[in-house]
């Protein structure tokens, strides 16, 4: 891989890679299937399906069921028990995720690897070089609104917390950080804050010290920075008092969050001055992100979906910035990136990285009285429907239960 150099991402090589995979994803699906049947075929799972070796697709369809997360569940409570001895994978899994719970109405375990850190490196690095090359950027700051809680240990000791957690908390997401020039503008103490409306006050001044920095705005989901700066409304006085005295404001009572400020901040009565008079010329803060942070070049973030209704009070905040939709994943793992940036979120399309795992796709209006079959990613259609279906190097043959509108 020559994507990094001198510790800098290289747009133009990711981007050529991503062209060299897509153009020949039939080829390739079949080698990520036979990539992982032969790392794991020797799994308790995979073994009770009798493949004989086989990595072929034709003869895993045959032979291994769909399932869905339920019908994996026992498995994966096992291992969190500590019973570890390849049932999905043949090294052990050492992380476990926590999901958001959106889509049962409540969390749950997901099995998380190096393979799979290694796809969301991957997911980041393509979207990225793709929105740099039609919004580029320069060796600034990011203004994250992220949030990692604590791992913890489940019953037969493995690490969990959340997908986000396992991810942030790793040195290759920072070190992929400050290749795409965007690091954080905010220390790990307040990342991994227990306190998460302490945590995000802290951000918005991290924000706001390194104002001519920021060259980017994201959070996770577009809610996050809707409530961000909804936030930012209520606390605003505090936060310019902040700058002003070069202390943090006294309801901030997480110690860790207050020695990690203390190291940032110092008094600096002009760029109070300069931001209280910013938000005093505001019309019901129409334009506040931009106002405050004038070198950003764009807002990042999950906007599609039940993201949707967030973004009428995005755009109020963000005034002309771009918005930009991020990629398309799960908990269970990514599935493709968003290759075409300049598209409004409504219209956000994503292509299916070939390589991180193996994709089948369940027409969804087919004639309901025909059992519909799946079929592999290169035989999808234009503007149909399709329910996903997902082999990773983490977990078993799943049903993802997000239709999703695939275009190529």
């Amino acid at each position: 891989m020559l994507e990094m150099m001198e510790g800098r991402l290289d747009p133009d090589v990711v981007i050529e890679e991503f062209e060299a995979l897509t153009r020949d994803a039939g080829r390739i699906q079949k080698e990520t299937l036979k990539k992982i049947l032969e790392q794991n075929g020797e799994t308790e799972y995979l073994m009770k399906w009798d493949l004989k070796g086989k990595t072929d697709p034709d003869s895993y369809k045959s032979c291994v069921p769909l399932v869905t997360h339920e019908d994996l569940e026992p498995y994966i409570q096992r291992i969190a028990h500590g019973e570890n001895s390849c049932i999905f994978t043949r090294k052990p899994i050492t992380t476990i995720s926590l999901s958001s719970g959106t889509s049962q109405g409540k969390p749950k375990f997901v099995p998380f690897n190096d393979e799979l850190l290694e796809n969301t490196m991957q997911i980041y690095k393509t979207s990225f070089s793709f929105r740099n090359r039609e919004y580029p950027i320069g060796n600034g700051k990011a203004l994250q609104f992220i949030y990692g809680s604590r791992q913890f240990k489940t019953k037969g000791g493995l690490a969990a917390g959340t997908a986000t957690t396992n991810v942030y908390s790793d040195e290759k997401f920072k070190t992929t950080m400050r290749a795409m020039q965007t690091s954080c503008c905010s220390p790990d103490e307040v990342i991994f804050s227990t306190n998460c409306e302490e945590s995000l006050y802290c951000h918005l001044l991290c924000g706001l010290i390194l104002w001519d920095q920021v060259q980017v705005v994201s959070s996770t989901f577009a809610h996050g920075i809707v409530h961000a700066f909804r936030t930012f409304e209520e606390k605003w006085e505090d936060l310019v008092n902040d700058i002003r005295q070069g202390e943090l404001c006294s309801w901030i009572q997480t110690p860790s969050l207050r020695t990690a400020m203390s190291k940032l901040l110092n008094p600096n009565p002009g760029l109070a001055d300069i931001i209280y008079n910013k938000c005093l010329g505001l019309s019901n803060w129409y334009g506040v992100i931009q106002e405050l942070f004038p070198n950003t070049k764009y807002i990042y973030g999950i906007m599609t979906g039940s993201m949707e209704p967030y973004l009428k009070k995005l755009r109020h905040y963000a005034r002309d910035l771009p918005l930009l939709s991020a990629d398309y994943g799960a908990s269970e793992g990514w599935i493709g990136a968003n290759v075409n940036p300049k598209l409004r979120p409504e219209l956000a399309t994503f292509a299916v990285l070939p390589n991180i795992g193996y994709f089948e796709f369940i027409p969804l209006n087919e004639d309901s009285n025909v059992e519909p079959q799946p079929i592999g990613l290169t035989e999808v259609k234009i503007d149909e429907e399709y329910e996903i279906i997902v082999t990773n190097f983490a977990a078993g043959r799943g049903i993802m239960g997000k239709p999703a509108a695939i275009f190529f």
